[in-house]
């Protein structure tokens, strides 16, 4: 699925999910600034979710609480945000024989 192109106040309430149908590290798109951005759910409650998504062009984040409505999962890979691994990394102790 390619970036949504309808708004939120057109989307039909019955392809809404409510927000505890996600869980964390889903892919989902984020409808901010008048546009689709790429996201990763954080945390969800019954009544909205919190995403990290790239609030623009660059490789940058924000994070934010989204209500249901302005969420949708999401299909397409996004590099900047799919690949967690480099944000963990195994420093080797200094007594390691």
């Amino acid at each position: 699925m390619s970036t949504p192109t309808i708004a939120p106040p057109e989307r039909d309430p019955a392809d809404v999910a409510p927000a505890d149908s996600y869980r964390k590290a889903d892919p989902v798109w984020v409808y901010r600034s008048a546009g689709w951005r790429p996201g990763v759910i954080e945390a969800a409650s019954s009544r909205a979710v919190t995403v990290t998504y790239r609030p623009g062009a660059a490789l940058g984040t924000g994070v934010d609480t989204f209500t249901p409505d302005c969420v949708t999962k999401r299909a397409d890979e996004d590099p900047a945000l799919d690949d967690r691994s480099c944000l963990v990394r195994r420093i080797p102790s200094r007594n390691a024989a």
